[in-house]
Order: structure tokens, then C-alpha cells, then sequence
């Protein structure tokens, strides 16, 4: 199938005819379905279209957000204060569209008592409520408490 250069069908036809149907208006032929069947094929100037299709796809780029996955560790005996810096970090990296991993690390024997962390956590997570989602919740695994936190403000 052969569409021409101003989107007319020009109907079914061989190869070596539609190479020939190009020919005669200058331009190329292009398979724009492969797939279809009969395969689709377009006369235009191809020269063109890979700039028209450079165009959208850095267009495309450019409007794209890339959200980065920002860290933020703790331990079981964090004092309040270091826990409000921290929460105060973390509010700035919600403001600015990103996700946050709490990470509780565990050293020694504090691993025996994985509810001082968790309690911890919790603490910070009254902190950063009002700007964040709880994306995946609290898990322990080894020594570490992890949390991921998405924010509630797109950016």
C-alpha cells in the first residue's frame, strides 16, 4: 500500500513500481507499517522527516521531570533534634519533586530491639506527613529499616 506525498492513497503496488512512483515526485519511499498487511509505505522527503522526528524527541526530553530517589539514615538512638534536621532535609527534597529512602541502621546489638527503631521511624514520619506519601512502607532487612516516601507536591 503506497500513500503519497500530500497523504493521497495511490493504492497497492510492487516494489520496483512504487520506487518508481517516488522517483517521479523526487522524493523517497518509506515503510512506516512493516507489520500491516499489506505493508504501508509513504513517499516523502525523508530528510525531513528524521529532522521532524529529532524535533519531538528532544522536545519530548526536555519536558521530561527526572525524579531522583534521595537518602536519609538514621539510627535507634537519634536524638529529636538531629531527627528534625533531617525531617527538615527531607521536606526540602519533597519541594522539590523528589522521593526520599529513610533508612534505620541498625549497629551491634540494637538489632535485638528493632522497636526502638521502628519508633524512631515513626517519630520522623510525624515530622514529614504533610508533605509526603508513605510509597513503600517500613521493612527490616539485615540491619537496615527501610522506608521509600514520595511527595505529595508534583513539581
Amino acid at each position: 500500500m503506497v500513500i503519497g506525498p500530500e497523504g493521497e492513497k495511490l493504492g497497492v503496488l510492487k516494489r520496483f513500481d512504487a520506487f518508481k512512483k517516488a522517483d517521479e515526485y523526487g522524493l523517497d519511499l518509506l515503510c512506516v507499517a512493516p507489520q500491516a498487511n499489506p505493508p504501508v509505505c509513504k513517499i516523502l522527503n525523508y530528510g525531513k522527516y528524521r529532522f521532524e522526528a529529532q524535533k519531538k524527541a528532544k522536545e519530548a526530553k526536555k519536558n521530561q521531570k527526572i525524579i531522583e530517589i534521595k537518602e536519609i539514615q538514621l539510627t535507634p538512638q537519634i536524638g529529636i533534634h538531629d531527627i528534625e534536621t533531617k525531617a527538615k532535609n527531607a521536606i526540602k527534597f519533597f519541594e522539590e519533586g523528589n522521593k526520599v529512602k529513610v533508612v534505620v541502621r541498625f549497629r551491634g546489638r540494637q538489632l535485638s530491639h528493632p522497636e526502638v527503631g521502628e519508633e524512631t521511624l515513626n517519630r520522623f514520619l510525624d515530622y514529614v506527613k504533610d508533605y509526603s506519601t508513605i510509597e513503600k512502607p517500613a521493612v527490616l532487612d539485615g540491619k537496615l529499616m527501610t522506608c521509600v516516601l514520595a511527595s505529595k507536591t508534583k513539581k
